[in-house]
């Protein structure tokens, strides 16, 4: 029950920061392009993958706040962090041809699924 409660505190700073940082960017950015979430995107993979390991093998954090900062806070800050993140772990362990599939796969299935399901509430 801690676990599940670190990871919902953590779950609700990672939205709000989403929330504030990816608005804030994009109304200085101004423009048509998604500036905020792509800042977002861009920070949170960095975030996770530099605290991944920090948090693994030189910090002497304990599982909960492992929990709060990974999984909750950055994993609703933003979940590509942790694609990115597995995408990397896949390249890193030689699984080249997975990691390959991940990132083409996702793209490749999770685009068109989000136009699916953009004309799917304009049709009802």
């Amino acid at each position: 029950m801690k676990e599940l409660l670190a990871i919902a505190a953590g779950g609700a700073v990672g939205a709000s920061l989403r929330w504030w940082l990816a608005g804030t960017v994009q109304r200085l950015a101004g423009g048509a392009f998604p500036w905020g979430t792509f800042a977002v995107n861009a920070l949170g993979s960095f975030a996770l993958g530099f605290l991944f390991v920090w948090l693994l093998e030189r910090s002497s954090a304990g599982e909960l706040a492992r929990l709060f900062i990974t999984v909750g806070m950055l994993g609703a800050f933003t979940t590509f962090s942790t694609y990115s993140l597995e995408s990397v772990r896949l390249v890193q362990s030689g699984a080249l041809l997975l990691a390959a599939g991940n990132v083409l796969g996702q793209v490749a299935v999770c685009l068109p699924l989000t136009w699916l399901g953009v004309q799917l509430a304009r049709a009802l």
